[in-house]
């Protein structure tokens, strides 16, 4: 596919400019023409794989820069930003986006790094437009689009030698941590850690759970513990490149990276992508078969970006009842649903909470055309219990997970779906969506000034300049 094609000529520009040589250098080091070399750097021709190999002889390259150092993120999250409604009005395309990344890279990441420092734009106050921990955690795990391939090797390699001690995972990590770490694991009662989880007792020894832990959660709290221990070198180096000047923001992305080789020790890549193609990305089948969860397994597919075994690009949103999302990975999607300041509540992603545990799936249509299968199912969070009485908080949130319609043919939760066919029309919150005579829209448009007619009242409440 197009979108597989390595276009990676800013990063190659910054290598030759940072070693001090001229085109024409460069491409006699490289055995090729200085015209296929400036094709190369202005994106207009991929990167060939044996060229990137020379690369990485000749210069001391890591491979992996390329996909990391993409300017603001690369394509795909420069569109994000330019969702927000503070750019409604100049209708720019994916297109021009790629042209500007050939063009001028330096100042695409320079408005990507003002964007981010002012908030996201609109009109938010100075204190909410203040660059925070989180954000920062989360702009470092999309420059990444939420895929760490020394983490899934190191993870896969894990998971290969508890299979040797046997079937069960839960018992090969209780097995691990206890021979090599000299840790026991100790389930406790609600009495005891009325307000914990996990806690890691480095005295006794012990890695103690909280009762209320189902078993997914259990295996994901031991192979979290173990990236602690084990994955220590290759978090340290993905911490220490992020360079974050904030010292929560580096907690926050260790606690990601740690998660992340946590479930890919519950769900080992190659054996993962396996059962997903055999299955139709079977969500439920996922679950029983890795003894995982539905977030877990939701999560783990928007990191299946491995070169030459990718898995189809999805994303995933999680929100609570108010709308307020917890959770969110465009992976190699490029979806603006994950970072839309609002939501659209035509969205079924809104709806799962009317049904627990019943999956909602949903074709949808943006505005600007893009198509999107996605399905939604609603979750507690880990240690929550059905049996909470009236007066405790229980708490509950929607996992939406998503994948262009174009790749959703083989998915077996859009079986007996037309995907070609009518698509439900939503927009990214009422701010940023211009469809007209909308019954559910609740404010006009950012920058589209309201229009009241006594005489007239159409299907919605609020119309605006600029509607036809």
């Amino acid at each position: 596919m197009a979108r597989d094609k390595l276009l990676a000529g800013h990063a190659v520009r910054r290598l030759r400019r940072r070693t001090g040589l001229t085109q024409a250098a460069m491409a006699e080091m490289l055995e090729i023409s200085p015209s296929y070399l400036n094709l190369i750097e202005r994106n207009q021709r991929a990167l060939p794989a044996a060229l990137l190999v020379r690369m990485a002889e000749q210069f001391d390259f890591d491979p992996r820069a390329l996909a990391a150092g993409e300017p603001g993120g690369g394509a795909a999250a420069i569109r994000r930003r330019l969702a927000d409604p503070l750019f409604a009005d100049l209708e720019i395309d994916r297109h021009e986006v790629e042209e500007w990344l050939a063009a001028a890279p330096g100042g695409a990441e320079a408005f990507a790094r003002a964007f981010d420092r002012a908030g996201g734009g609109g009109e938010a106050p100075a204190d909410a437009r203040r660059d925070d921990a989180m954000a920062a955690a989360r702009r470092e795990i999309e420059r990444w689009r939420n895929h760490f391939p020394d983490l899934d090797a190191a993870a896969e390699a894990l998971a290969d030698d508890l299979r040797l001690v046997g079937a069960d995972l839960y018992a090969g990590l209780v097995e691990r941590l206890r021979v090599k770490h000299g840790l026991s694991i100790r389930i406790l009662p609600i009495e005891v850690m009325p307000d914990l989880l996990r806690r890691l007792d480095l005295h006794a020894r012990q890695l103690q759970l909280s009762e209320t832990l189902d078993a997914p959660a259990r295996c994901f709290a031991l192979a979290a513990q173990l990236a602690q221990l084990e994955a220590r070198t290759e978090i340290d180096a993905l911490a220490r490149g992020a360079a974050f000047a904030d010292r929560s923001a580096e907690r926050l992305f260790r606690r990601h990276l740690a998660g992340y080789f946590a479930a890919a020790v519950m769900m080992p890549y190659a054996r993962f992508l396996r059962a997903c193609e055999a299955s139709g990305y079977d969500v439920s089948v996922l679950e029983r078969r890795f003894g995982a969860s539905f977030e877990q397994v939701a999560h783990r597919l928007t990191t299946l970006q491995r070169v030459g075994a990718r898995g189809l690009a999805f994303f995933m949103i999680r929100i609570d009842r108010a709308g307020q999302v917890s959770k969110r990975y465009a992976g190699a999607s490029g979806a603006v649903l994950v970072e839309a300041r609002g939501r659209c509540p035509l969205w079924r992603l809104h709806h799962a909470f009317d049904r627990p545990g019943a999956l909602a799936v949903q074709l949808v249509e943006l505005e600007d055309g893009a198509r999107w299968f996605t399905q939604a199912r609603t979750t507690g969070a880990p240690g929550g219990r059905p049996d909470a009485a009236p007066h405790e908080v229980v708490a509950e949130f929607a996992v939406g997970l998503g994948v262009a319609a174009e790749q959703a043919g083989g998915l077996a939760a859009a079986r007996g779906l037309d995907l070609a066919g009518a698509a439900t029309p939503i927009g990214l919150g009422c701010r940023a969506c211009l469809r007209a005579a909308c019954a559910q829209r609740s404010a006009a448009p950012d920058g589209r000034a309201l229009l009241v007619n006594d005489r007239e009242r159409g299907l919605s409440a609020l119309s605006f300049a600029g509607e036809e």
